[in-house]
């Protein structure tokens, strides 16, 4: 259920009483974000130092954020109004937060106002703040207003996106209960239009998640429900075609249900809530003892008696029961079984031995199994030979490879198990839990679409659908591979950079039914068009990677950013080509909403950076950040607004937005650079007077 799936910033109305446009909370978000890191400046330059005499270059910049303050609060305020005009059960709240914003910005706004100041010291600078008590009460103000405004508006999200649910709930009912071909085309629109809005409703939530855990979470429900939607449309259509299949009702049911699981996994992580009784199946794993072990070990290096031996000893045997999902899989070779019981016994004696050597063997063990299964599987023949067997009308050779089938979905479900214990990290221990699920249901409905076409060998939708399943097999076959190389990047220390285009959707090859969902292609005489706007982003991007070039450290977090932000320009120069790995308007817009990410996490980058420098140099590098972010947010705010047959409108203001982001990335590389060695060479000018002084005591 990927945002690809349709019109980008889909909103739309709810029931009676219940409207809200998802881009109101993408502009409060907006807004928001630009506002606090304003108000953060304010902060630290009046409390900077106990000196209040400033230049007057300093003065000057101080007014200009103090109104740039005013007038982001101006435009957050008229978001929350228009979210609290649609949300007439929340409006008096909001409003009244509203109006705090509204009086703490003007106050800043004239608190910081140097017009108003008349006396000056006789050195020529000017003392300012006489009611320094005064801004930082507004600014206090400001900060509880705006996160109440937020706060509220989180609460309408919540609500608009429960609401969506509960509509493809409806829907979906109603399809479980269609008769009839036609009937079952004019629901299943509807109910494709629904999926979109809440595809693009929980991809925004899904995004501002800061919990990686439910981040994982999130986005395992929302691909079941991508794939389940196009199984949805074949399954149905398999069971109108023939009504007394049992086999084909099996199918569908199968589809539906998993379908309900996922919409109420989405709305447990939304809401923050988990059903009576679900234990955190997580907190069971291999990864998650050795990891509370480790800690309690480390601790004892401060505290001798932090823990008992009974309770170490006690952890110990927990984590080591759980080595018999090793030790008893019947795919587990003689060899590994040896090796892990002996492992077992030595930990007993040296617990200090398990934490570097005893994770080295399972890892390897699980990795190995792994990289061997995918290996035999990847010609995917026992699939070939279903699809053979069902078009033959072959019912011995369906029961032949129908239980080889369920042996290999067996040896996958078992090795998502063990690899779930090594993965490293909780997201990735959450994508191994959805792939065994998913292994384990995929396969009993393969086998289902098989006996439907086994007994209906003439009928196109039969083999349609089960082409379908087929497919969701074979792609999480390879999303299994990439979620092994992921936990041995993780296992190596190395976390893997992912690159702008790799997050851009996959589409299925069985398609053809959801047409309208399709990204649209430029024609060529507005491919000309955009080709004469991506030339100055092609020379922008070769300014970049000449500054990126100056820089000793690599590595450092502004050249990383700096880096991916100019990679992923060429790529978009590359599109107006046309030509790289950008092919349709649609994965434009999914690089570009990449690209503002990182844009903002440069701004991060630099806003670190600054706090090590002096007032009159973190104010010209705070500037250019200030310059920076809008723009972020504006791009993110284009690319999730609809523009209904104006996909060339969207691109060429998205191209220019990006063109002055990279223009101002070439300005903060450069001028960050400079202050970086301005700071060295201050610190080796006082690292060397100060060895000057230790040398002249001494003498």
């Amino acid at each position: 259920m990927a945002a690809s799936s349709g019109p980008a910033g889909v909103g739309g109305a709810g029931p009676s009483g219940f409207a809200f446009d998802s881009g109101l909370e993408i502009k409060t978000r907006s807004v928001e974000q630009t506002l606090l890191p304003l108000v953060s400046q304010i902060t630290t330059l009046i409390n900077h130092k106990d000196n209040t005499k400033k230049s007057d270059k300093t003065l000057q910049a101080i007014q200009r954020v103090g109104q740039a303050v005013n007038l982001a609060v101006g435009r957050f305020v008229k978001v929350g109004e228009a979210i609290a005009n649609e949300n007439w059960d929340l409006k008096e709240e909001i409003n009244v937060a509203c109006i705090e914003a509204k009086q703490a910005g003007e106050t800043i706004a004239a608190l910081t106002d140097i017009s108003s100041l008349n006396h000056t010291e006789s050195d020529g600078q000017i003392t300012i703040f006489t009611d320094k008590t005064g801004v930082i009460k507004a600014a206090r103000l400001l900060l509880s207003s705006v996160t109440k405004v937020l706060l509220l508006a989180d609460r309408v999200v919540i609500k608009q996106i429960i609401t969506s649910r509960n509509k493809v709930l409806a829907t979906m009912e109603r399809l479980e209960k269609v008769n009839s071909f036609q009937e079952f085309v004019q629901i299943f629109s509807q109910f494709g239009n629904e999926m979109v809005e809440f595809a693009h409703l929980t991809g925004d939530r899904q995004n501002d998640l800061k919990d990686e855990k439910k981040k994982a979470k999130m986005a395992a429900a929302r691909a079941v429900l991508e794939k389940c939607t196009m199984m949805l449309l074949t399954a149905s259509k398999t069971c109108l075609r023939h009504p007394n299949c049992e086999s084909a009702h099996k199918n569908k049911e199968g589809v539906f249900e998993r379908m309900k699981v996922a919409l109420d996994k989405v709305i447990e992580i939304v809401t923050d809530c988990k059903p009576s009784g679900e234990t955190d199946i997580s907190s069971v794993s291999i990864f998650t003892g050795i990891k509370e072990l480790k800690m309690n070990i480390e601790a004892l290096r401060e505290n001798l008696y932090f823990q008992s031996k009974e309770n170490l000893s006690a952890t110990l045997e927990v984590i080591l029961e759980r080595t018999e999902d090793f030790t008893d899989s019947a795919y587990t070779s003689h060899e590994h079984r040896e090796r892990i019981l002996e492992l077992s016994t030595q930990t007993r004696l040296e617990l200090q031995q398990l934490i570097s050597v005893w994770i080295q063997t399972l890892h390897s063990t699980a990795t190995q199994l792994a990289a061997d299964l995918l290996k035999y599987h990847a010609d995917h023949v026992v699939l070939k030979a279903l699809k053979l067997t069902g078009v033959e009308g072959n019912l011995e050779g369906l029961a032949e490879y129908a239980c080889k089938l369920s042996e290999q979905k067996e040896q996958l479900v078992e090795i998502c198990r063990l690899l779930r214990h090594i993965s490293g990290t909780e997201p990735l221990e959450i994508t191994c839990m959805h792939a065994e699920e998913t292994f384990q249901v995929t396969g009993q409905q393969i086998i289902s679409a098989a006996e439907t076409l086994t007994l209906h060998p003439s009928s196109k939708i039969a083999k349609e659908n089960l082409d379908v399943f087929c497919e969701a097999w074979e792609s999480q076959i390879g999303d299994m591979s990439t979620l092994l190389r992921e936990i041995n990047d993780v296992f190596e220390g190395r976390r893997g950079e992912k690159y702008g285009y790799l997050s851009l959707p996959k589409p299925m090859k069985n398609n053809a039914n959801l047409k309208s969902l399709k990204p649209d292609k430029l024609d060529s005489e507005e491919q000309a068009k955009i080709a004469k706007l991506g030339l100055k982003l092609g020379l922008l991007t070769s300014d970049a990677n000449c500054e990126i070039k100056k820089w000793e450290d690599q590595e450092n977090e502004i050249v990383r950013n700096g880096r991916n932000m100019s990679s992923m320009a060429y790529s978009l120069y590359l599109f107006t080509r046309g030509e790289g790995p950008l092919k349709t308007s649609q994965d434009l817009i999914h690089q570009l909403e990449v690209f503002a990410e990182e844009g903002l996490k440069l701004a991060s980058s630099v806003q670190v950076f600054s706090k090590q420098l002096k007032d009159d140099d973190k104010l010209m590098l705070l500037l250019e950040i200030n310059k920076l972010i809008p723009l972020c947010h504006q791009l993110q705010t284009i690319t999730k607004t609809p523009l209904q047959n104006q996909v060339f409108l969207k691109i060429d203001k998205c191209i220019i937005k990006t063109r002055s982001m990279m223009a101002i990335l070439v300005q903060l590389l450069s001028l960050c650079y400079k202050l970086l060695r301005k700071l060295q060479m201050e610190n080796n000018r006082w690292v060397s007077v100060t060895n000057k002084d230790s040398v002249d005591g001494k003498s």
